[in-house]
């Protein structure tokens, strides 16, 4: 028995000694030339997306993020994949009949995966085209969220609830990007019909300026929120729009702003916000 424990024993290290050193080998060389093409990668794509090309760091920034993640998942497949078909050979499996084998496998599946091909050739035209970056808030179909991650297959999409969708990108017909390049800030307020329409003008006006040289909004705004016209008469109300354009994404915090200095403001003046009121007469 202590005879046949140490030829196992042998063997083993026989085969450690002239396999397992190999296989070693090949996965460190794998890892290091990963590690390398990546540092390689982001320094070329760093300098090839054109910094004139974007209006601010921060839109450049995302699309070399994107560009970046898409590559690094992409030479991490081939590396890998060749790693481990060296791994094979050297366990002497054939791996020339594996690969014909899969040939064929792929010939005769390739009728049904032909909405995978469609997912990889939008996923390509997404790229090349910059329609939405990592980072982006687009909505897609009845979806809409910041785009968390993406391949050339798949669209992540995380809501502000946190619900995450998974989109493939064959579906995508239409992709609305809110947070290409700049945003706006875009809303609708109802006031009395006995308002003086200039000097609410004004008003607006000076509150969309004062929030722009707000030092914790002035950096986001590229163009005051102002007065932008009479948008339509309402039943109980004259509805006015206010515009103005400001960073991706930070819409929102500077809308809310705008909102609640108009009320106050308006509450000083004595403008009134009509609401729908019900009279109910006792007979």
């Amino acid at each position: 028995m202590n005879i046949f424990f140490l030829r196992v024993f042998n063997l083993l290290v026989t085969w450690i000694t002239v396999h397992g050193l190999k296989l070693l080998v090949i996965v460190l060389i794998a890892w290091l030339l990963l590690k390398f093409l990546n540092r390689i990668l982001d320094k070329f794509i760093r300098k090839a997306v054109l910094r004139s090309s974007y209006t601010t760091a921060i839109e450049e920034r995302k699309r070399e993020d994107t560009l970046i993640k898409i590559s690094h998942s992409f030479f991490g497949i081939v590396i890998w994949v060749t790693a481990i078909i060296t791994i094979l050979s050297e366990f002497s499996v054939p791996v020339g009949g594996l690969i014909t084998g899969a040939g064929i496998l792929g010939v005769a599946v390739g009728f049904g995966s032909q909405s995978l091909v469609k997912d990889i050739i939008t996923g390509l035209f997404i790229l090349a085209e910059n329609q939405y970056r990592i980072g982006d808030y687009i909505c897609v179909d009845n979806y809409c969220g910041t785009v968390e991650d993406m391949t050339l297959r798949i669209t992540k999409l995380r809501e502000i609830n946190g619900t995450i969708h998974y989109v493939p990108n064959g579906e995508i017909k239409v992709a609305s990007n809110k947070s290409k390049d700049f945003s706006k800030v875009d809303f609708k307020i109802g006031v009395g019909y006995n308002t003086d329409i200039d000097k609410l003008e004004r008003i607006i006006n000076e509150v969309g300026i004062e929030i722009s040289e707000d030092p914790k909004f002035s950096s986001d705004i590229l163009e005051s929120p102002h007065f932008l016209r009479v948008d339509d008469f309402g039943d109980s109300s004259i509805v006015i729009h206010i515009s103005g354009k400001v960073l991706p994404k930070t819409q929102y915090g500077i809308t809310g702003e705008m909102r609640r200095r108009l009320k106050l403001i308006f509450e000083e003046h004595g403008i009134e916000i009509p609401y729908p009121t019900r009279i109910v007469h006792n007979v």
